[in-house]
C-alpha cells in the first residue's frame, strides 16, 4: 500500500474578482446534448450581442450566417477531444531509479514470466487500491500531467510518487478489465506548477498510445450531465488532432451544412490547434487560484493568411471560443498581425485588455466562477456583460457544453 500523505498546501495565485456575480439555476443546465433534446447541433439558441450597443438578438444558431459579413473570417480551434477519464489501480511503489526504465517493483528481469508488457500477468487487483485518472495535458517529452481521484471523485490524498499504475479497471474475481492492452504507467513525481497534479509516463507513446485511451478512457463529465455521453457528443465535426482533454465547445454546433453555407456566403474560415486543459481539479477556490492553464497551440501558415487578408480587407476575425482567443491574442503583433507558429501559452485576459487580433468572439455561456468572464469583459465592459448575462437568465438560455450560444460582434 501507499503511505498516506497530505495534499501540500499551495498559496492561491492573486486572482481578481469576478467581473460580476450572478446565480445560474440548475434548472439552465443542459443535462444532455441537443440531438437528445429532439434539436439538430445547430438547433441550439443564439443570443447574439454587439459591442457598439443595441438591443441583443435572439436567434437559433443555423440562422449565425445572418449575422455576419461577406470578408469575415470565423477561427476555429480544430484540436480532438480525448478520452481523457481513465480507470486504474496502483500495482506497486517502488524508489524512482533514473536508470530503470521498466514499470514495476523491485528488479525485475527480462524473461520475467509474472509479466507481459510491463503488467503483471498473475496479480490479483481485487484488493489493489483503485483511483481515477483525469489527464490534465501533455508535454513535450511525452510525460503527462494528471488529476488523481478515489473513486467517489475525490482528491487522491496518498503520496502516488514512485508508483506503478495499471490502466484498467480493477474488478472482482481476479480480474483486470483492459488490462490485455498493455498500458501502464510510471508516477513521476507531482507537476511543478500545480501541485494537486501529478506527472506520469505512460509505457505506450503515440498512435499505440492513442488508442489504448480510447478503449479505455471516458470523456470528462461534470455533475450536470445527466448521463455517460459517448465521447462522439464531445466532439466538433471538424475536429481533426487528437489532444484535448475537455471539448473546445464553442464550435460544437456547426455542421458541414452550416459551413459550406458560410462559404457560400463569402464568410471565410481558419483552423488553428489548440489542446485544451483540464478546466475544473473540482475544487471551486483552488480552480479560482489557478485560472489559465498552460496549453500548447499551433497555428499554421496558410491559417495565419485567412486571417491577415479578412484583417486587411475590412473584415472582422471572429474567434470560436476562448481558446482561440488566447491563442491568437499570444503571437499578434502590435498591427494585429498573425503569424505561422507553435508554442504554449499562459495569457490569461483580464477587464483592461486591449485586443490586437480578435474583433468578435462566439461562445457559450460561463459559470459565475468562471475565469473566461474576465476574457469576456476585453470584448464588453462588465456592466453590459452583466445585462447580456441577465438577459440569458431571464430568457431561460442554458448553459454549458451542451447549451446555447453567444456571439458577440
Amino acid at each position: 500500500m501507499v503511505p498516506p500523505s497530505a495534499l501540500p498546501a499551495s498559496p492561491l495565485a492573486s486572482v481578481p474578482p469576478a467581473p460580476f456575480r450572478f446565480e445560474l439555476p440548475d434548472g439552465l443546465a443542459a443535462h444532455e446534448p441537443p440531438e437528445k433534446r429532439g434539436l439538430t447541433r445547430d438547433g441550439v439558441r443564439l443570443l447574439s450581442v454587439n459591442r457598439d450597443g443595441g438591443t441583443p438578438t435572439h436567434t437559433r444558431f443555423h440562422l449565425i450566417a445572418d449575422l455576419l459579413r461577406p470578408g469575415d473570417c470565423l477561427v476555429f480551434n480544430a484540436s480532438r477531444t480525448l478520452p481523457a477519464v481513465l480507470p486504474a489501480y496502483i500495482e506497486a511503489v517502488k524508489r524512482l531509479d533514473p536508470h530503470d526504465q521498466a514499470v514495476g517493483t523491485g528488479p525485475i528481469a527480462r524473461g520475467d514470466p509474472t509479466r507481459k508488457n510491463g503488467i503483471a500477468k498473475d496479480r490479483r487487483p481485487s484488493d489493489a487500491p483503485r483511483l481515477q485518472l483525469r489527464l490534465a495535458r501533455r508535454w513535450q517529452d511525452e510525460s503527462w500531467s494528471v488529476l488523481a481521484l478515489t473513486g467517489n471523485e475525490e482528491p487522491w490524498r496518498q503520496d502516488l510518487s514512485g508508483a506503478s499504475l495499471v490502466l484498467a479497471e480493477a474488478a472482482g474475481g481476479g480480474t483486470a478489465i483492459g488490462a490485455g492492452l498493455g498500458l501502464s504507467a510510471r508516477v513521476l513525481g507531482r507537476d511543478p506548477n500545480i501541485n494537486r497534479l501529478w506527472k506520469i509516463r505512460f509505457s505506450l507513446q503515440g498512435q499505440d498510445l492513442m488508442e489504448a485511451l480510447s478503449r479505455l478512457g471516458d470523456p470528462v463529465r461534470y455533475w450536470y450531465a445527466s448521463a455517460p455521453w459517448d465521447l462522439d457528443y464531445y466532439q466538433t465535426v471538424y475536429a481533426r488532432e487528437p489532444g484535448s482533454v475537455e471539448m473546445p465547445s464553442a464550435g460544437r454546433p456547426f455542421t458541414w451544412k452550416l459551413l459550406l453555407e458560410l462559404r457560400r456566403r463569402g464568410i471565410a474560415t481558419a483552423f488553428l490547434i489548440l489542446h485544451a486543459g483540464l478546466s475544473s481539479y473540482l475544487d471551486e477556490e483552488f480552480d479560482a487560484g489557478h485560472p489559465a492553464s498552460v496549453e500548447p497551440f499551433r497555428l499554421d501558415a496558410p491559417a495565419a493568411e485567412s486571417i491577415n487578408a479578412a484583417k486587411a480587407r475590412g473584415g472582422r476575425v471572429i474567434a470560436v471560443g476562448t481558446t482561440v482567443v488566447r491563442a491568437l491574442e499570444s503571437i499578434a503583433d502590435a498591427r494585429g498581425r498573425v503569424h505561422a507558429e507553435a508554442g504554449n501559452t499562459r495569457l490569461r485576459i483580464t477587464p483592461g485588455y486591449a485586443l490586437k487580433t480578435v474583433d468578435g468572439l462566439l461562445t457559450g455561456f460561463h459559470e459565475p466562477s468562471a475565469s473566461h468572464l474576465d476574457l469576456l469583459t476585453a470584448f464588453l465592459p462588465p456592466d453590459r456583460l452583466a445585462q447580456v448575462y441577465q438577459t440569458a437568465l431571464r430568457e431561460k438560455y442554458l448553459w454549458h457544453e451542451f447549451g446555447d450560444m453567444n456571439l458577440i460582434l
